[in-house]
C-alpha cells in the first residue's frame, strides 16, 4: 500500500488506483466537528479522522451514508483516480 499526497485530497492507492476523499473539506463546509459527524455516521472519531487522513477506506454503505449527510453523490467525495 503506497500513500500519495495531493493538495484538498487524501487518499490511499490500491492496485494502481488511487481512493482520494474530500471529506474534511466538505465537513468544514457544514461547520461539522469530526465529533458531530462521527455522531451522526454512528462511528467513532478515530474513524472519521482516518477517513480524512486516507488510511482508511470507508466501507460502501458508510460511504454512501457519507454521502447522504452533505447531499452530494458518493463520488463527490470519494474520488477513484485509474
Amino acid at each position: 500500500m503506497m500513500i500519495k499526497e495531493t493538495p484538498g485530497l487524501t487518499g490511499l492507492t490500491f492496485g494502481g488506483a488511487d481512493v482520494k476523499n474530500r471529506l474534511p473539506e466538505y465537513r468544514r463546509k457544514h461547520n461539522l466537528s469530526q465529533d458531530k459527524l462521527a455522531e451522526m455516521l454512528d462511528v467513532t472519531r478515530q474513524t472519521i479522522i482516518a477517513i480524512e487522513k486516507g488510511k482508511y477506506n470507508p466501507s460502501l454503505p458508510l460511504a454512501i451514508r457519507i454521502a447522504r449527510i452533505f447531499h452530494v453523490p458518493v463520488e463527490e467525495i470519494f474520488i477513484l483516480d485509474e
